[in-house]
Order: structure tokens, then C-alpha cells, then sequence
């Protein structure tokens, strides 16, 4: 793959589990990464100083309440005025929350929504301008297996995640005849972050099981390939639709979920 070395990027949520993992792969393959989501300060120039070490780019960190729409458009401004553009931008953030709808909290909905959805909309708008400018530009979303198929109690997730895959087909219409820009979703199946370890744990204690058991009968049971997708492989997608031999790749929902949807 062609043409990754010296472009900008900025990944929300990168500092921990899939978005740590999309940052320290692009800074592989050597490009400028902007860190960005929680933890301590300590934590996250922690972060930035070592792939800053391990892959010779630039790591800034910058800080964003994204559930708030000035401040997602505040993080591409930020990133444009230290590192001049925005060449990609991977919309990872998010959070979850698991509850019968009567009973869900209506402050979780809203927290829901806002990050995992709303928050892609606000930095695509403001990073989309530049892309059209430069001639280049790549957004990429990470949506989920639940953008294209539900489960029970999760309704604010599963909404906002169908909402990311129609806002992905949307902007690669709108810039379909763009020469080289595109929008996708990628739609991983579970990967095993520590946040899957934490459920897992939980599910295992719940329910009596063991931890082998939960994972093949609870967190796969719909997964007919019975295996976590893996960070790697994620890493190894978004390089291939950043790159020039990803260009036709645009407005697509595109699975990563051992045949779940297939059903």
C-alpha cells in the first residue's frame, strides 16, 4: 500500500483499545497521529511520547469533550493549525450502555448519541472542507456489527450506530466525484479490548460460567466463526482505505464480523 508515509490523522478515542491500536499503526506505517480521549494527562503525553519514540512522526494530544459539537469541531481545528491538515480522520469514540428500553436513562441516551454519532458528523464537517481543497482526504468511521443488525438492550447503541452507516453512504455521495477523497464504515464484530475483558468478567460472574464459556455462548453466540476480530486486522483495513489502492472503497458499510450479518 502506497502513500501513507508523512499524511496527518486524527483518531478519536485512541487512547486505549481500538483506536490506540489504529493510532499506533498508522504511526507504522509513518503517519502523523493526533491522540485524543480519556485518561489522565499523564497517561495520554505517556501515550503520545511513545509512539512519537517507536515510529519517528508526530503525536500530539489534544483534548475534546466530543459529546459537545463545538469542541468535536474544536479538535479538527486544533489539528489542522499544528500539523496543517487533515488527510484522515477516524471516527472511533464511543461508549455503551446495556438496559431494557422502558428502563434505559434518558441522560444515557443522550451521552449515546452524541459521541458515537453526532460527534462523526461535527468532525467530518470540519475536516471536509480541507480534504476538498488538498485533493485527498479519507473518513473513516468505526461503526459495528450493530450498524447493520440489533440486539436486545442496546437501543441507544444500535441507533446511533445505523446512524454512523447512513451518515458514511451519505458523505460518499457527496463526494463521490471527489479524485481521491472517500467515507467508510468499518463494522467489526466484538474485539477483544479491555472493555470485552471487563464484560466478559461480569458475564462470567452473573451468570456462573466460566470465562470460556461466556465467550463462545454469550459474547459470540451470534458470531458463526466463534472468534473475536482482532486489532491487527482492523489496523490492517483502515491502512488499505487510506491508501491509493483504497480509493474505490467509498460510502460502504463494510463488515468484519465472521459472517454475523450473513445471516
Amino acid at each position: 500500500m502506497t502513500g501513507l508515509k508523512g499524511l496527518n490523522a486524527v483518531i478519536t478515542g485512541s487512547t486505549s483499545g481500538i483506536g490506540l491500536g489504529i493510532a499506533r499503526g498508522l504511526a507504522e506505517s509513518g503517519m502523523n497521529v493526533v491522540i485524543n480521549g480519556m485518561g489522565s494527562s499523564e497517561e495520554k503525553q505517556a501515550i503520545s511520547k511513545q509512539i512519537e519514540a517507536d515510529s519517528g512522526v508526530k503525536a500530539p494530544v489534544f483534548d475534546a469533550d466530543l459529546t459537545m459539537g463545538a469542541e468535536a469541531r474544536g479538535l479538527i481545528e486544533q489539528a489542522l493549525d499544528s500539523l496543517g491538515s487533515v488527510d484522515v480522520l477516524v471516527n472511533n469514540a464511543g461508549v455503551q450502555h446495556v438496559s431494557c428500553i422502558e428502563e434505559f436513562p434518558e441522560d444515557k441516551w443522550d451521552q449515546i448519541i452524541n459521541l458515537n454519532l453526532s460527534a462523526s458528523f461535527h468532525t467530518t464537517k470540519a475536516a471536509l472542507p480541507g480534504m476538498r481543497q488538498q485533493g485527498y482526504g479519507r473518513i473513516i468511521n468505526i461503526a459495528s456489527a450493530h450498524g447493520l443488525v440489533a440486539s436486545p438492550y442496546k437501543s441507544a447503541y444500535v441507533a446511533a450506530k445505523h446512524g454512523v452507516v447512513g451518515l458514511t453512504r451519505t458523505i460518499g455521495l457527496e463526494v463521490a466525484e471527489e479524485p481521491d477523497l472517500t467515507a467508510n464504515a468499518i463494522c467489526p464484530a466484538y474485539v477483544r479490548t479491555p472493555l470485552v475483558e471487563g464484560q466478559i468478567a461480569d458475564q462470567a460472574k452473573a451468570h456462573g460460567m466460566s470465562e470460556e464459556q461466556v465467550i463462545r455462548d454469550v459474547i459470540l453466540a451470534a458470531q458463526p466463526n466463534k472468534r473475536f476480530a482482532t486489532i491487527d486486522e482492523l489496523v490492517a483495513f483502515t491502512r488499505l482505505l487510506c491508501s491509493h489502492e483504497g480509493r474505490s472503497f467509498n460510502g460502504a458499510a463494510l463488515p468484519m464480523d465472521g459472517a454475523w450479518t450473513a445471516r
